[in-house]
């Protein structure tokens, strides 16, 4: 799978996706990212990619030469358009469902603003989907960026080491995690769950499950509204609804 990612600070980038298991990832060829400098291809003498918003306003915003252009530099030579998405509080609101569809696609270029944002004719000219990471406002759109290639990379067969490794965890079904537990068998005077090591692998999975709706149930009610259950979870949350201690 290819990035590239049209930014004013590529070497963020570096330093974050270029290590650990996303690094290994792409010095295997599964994955492949390109940061490209935006100030490269701006034709002003002092390199500016900025300038006054027409009507007034507070702020820079980014000119829509430069980008076009680096973004050229990309796609001038392929027979395809690539997916392109915008880093911005105005848009969709990134997920794991969101994730694991762009997962799919074998190349996506995504664009960070900077300042006030971008002539919107560029928006306009390239882009296919706008995203966020949440209803905040960052100074630029490069940590939400490597939030969306971290989380989609690891969707692609041969990052992880097998399904498993993120079928289980967190928003994958649209419930939270179960906790976990490794050695020492007991910290702080705090011991792991008996059933965890009792060796009855239904009985764990059982637990797991079971966990997993308690800590949604407590901690983000919200991501069982309009959720279809089975029968057995539905009757285990009207449960937890009718225990006082929940």
């Amino acid at each position: 799978m290819r990035f590239d990612v049209l930014t004013l600070f590529p070497t963020m980038f570096e330093a974050v996706l270029c290590d650990s298991i996303i690094g290994r990832a792409q010095n295997s060829g599964i994955l492949e990212f390109n940061f490209i400098q935006i100030r490269d291809f701006s034709t002003d003498k002092h390199r500016r990619v900025d300038d006054y918003p027409y009507g007034g306003g507070a702020g820079m915003l980014m000119t829509p030469q430069p980008i076009y252009d680096a973004y050229m530099s990309i796609v001038g030579e392929l027979d395809y358009k690539p997916l392109t998405i915008y880093m911005s509080p105005q848009g969709k609101v990134f997920s794991q469902s969101v994730a694991a569809d762009l997962s799919k696609y074998e190349h996506i270029v995504i664009l960070c603003g900077h300042y006030e944002g971008v002539d919107q004719r560029i928006l306009d000219e390239i882009i296919d989907m706008e995203l966020s990471i949440g209803d905040f406002v960052l100074t630029g759109g490069e940590i939400p960026a490597m939030a969306v290639i971290d989380t989609v990379c690891r969707l692609v067969d041969g990052v992880l080491a097998s399904e498993d490794a993120y079928s289980s965890e967190s928003h994958y079904d649209g419930l939270l995690e179960y906790p976990q537990y490794t050695r020492p068998p007991e910290f702080m005077g705090r011991g792991v769950p008996d059933v965890l090591i009792s060796g009855h692998h239904a009985n764990i999975e059982k637990w797991k499950r079971e966990q997993s709706l308690i800590n949604t149930f407590t901690k983000r009610p919200d991501l069982l509204d309009g959720k279809v259950l089975n029968d057995s979870d539905a009757k285990f949350i009207e449960l937890l609804k009718n225990n006082n201690d929940f």
